[in-house]
């Protein structure tokens, strides 16, 4: 593993409301140590969308006095009130202000941010990922605005694969955003989601894209523990170590393939939607 150039903190899926608070205190603990260059939060801060979730997550993120770029989360849209899903589905994201969908220049390295969220889909569940041809402009867009020769990691809530081996639909427009981050050279996409981290190359017709999952810093576990990725760049390769509470190997803490059921079992006292909440989430696990 290599120690020096830059040092990233990868992290996602810590939804407030059921965060792990050991996790989170020794996840902080780790970044006042180290001081990583950025911070990436790759979705789901919350658990429900609600207001003091938000707070919390806020209150949390100020205090780590580090730049920080957090991308949006099927879980940090509102799913108790239907009518602001669709009319202000942003408004409570927003509460996290400057750090939202940030682009983070570094020397010779930026991070980029792609939203694979929609307030609704033409299909069921409306949890898993939909690029749409504007949020794929926009990220290539940024990346082209950067200078020359500066390489990019992007930043985003679902992995970008967009069929199972089954040919179960999972990212709506995966195979094409791959293709065209290839296109840009992209150094790897980092996402979260799936609860597990992994480390995958995606082949596509513009070359190979590496795909770099973060696990949970939740109660919401799925096979792993509490974690979260520790990324160095030499400026050359990016390195990545998965960071336990305990000291699991990185090789044991990652996951060959993105799930076909990327949804964790429902934790005990986990809240249960109402009768007539639009169906944002988690469908039972079967």
């Amino acid at each position: 593993m290599a120690t020096d150039g830059t040092l990233l903190f990868h992290i996602s899926d810590i939804h407030w409301g059921l965060e792990d608070r050991r996790a989170l205190a020794w996840a902080r603990a780790e970044m006042e140590r180290l001081r990583p260059a950025a911070v990436v939060i790759t979705g789901d801060l919350t658990m429900r969308a609600r207001h003091r979730e938000f707070r919390a997550a806020t209150a949390w993120i100020d205090a780590l006095d580090l730049p920080v770029t957090v991308e949006v989360g099927n879980h940090d849209l509102p799913y108790f009130n239907p009518v602001e899903r669709f009319v202000d589905p942003y408004r409570r994201f927003q509460r996290v202000r400057s750090t939202v969908e940030r682009v983070i220049e570094l020397p010779n390295l930026a991070i980029v941010p792609l939203k694979t969220v929609r307030r609704w889909q033409p299909r069921w569940p409306w949890s898993e990922g939909w690029i749409t041809p504007r949020a794929l402009a926009q990220c290539l867009a940024r990346i082209d605005a950067l200078p020359a020769g500066t390489r990019t990691l992007v930043a985003a809530h679902h992995p970008l694969v967009e069929r199972d081996r089954e040919g179960r639909l999972l990212t709506h427009g995966g195979t094409a955003a791959l293709e065209a981050l290839a296109s840009r050279g992209v150094v790897g996409v980092l996402s979260g989601h799936v609860h597990d981290p992994f480390d995958l190359e995606e082949q596509t017709g513009s070359g190979s894209v590496r795909m770099i999952g973060a696990g949970t810093l939740s109660q919401r576990l799925r096979s792993t523990p509490p974690s979260f990725n520790e990324l160095h760049w030499d400026g050359a390769r990016l390195h990545v170590r998965v960071r336990t509470l305990d000291a699991v190997p990185t090789a044991d803490m990652q996951i060959d393939d993105v799930p076909k059921d990327a949804l964790p079992p429902r934790q005990p006292g986990e809240p249960v939607a109402p009768v007539g909440a639009v169906p944002a989430v988690d469908p039972p696990v079967h």
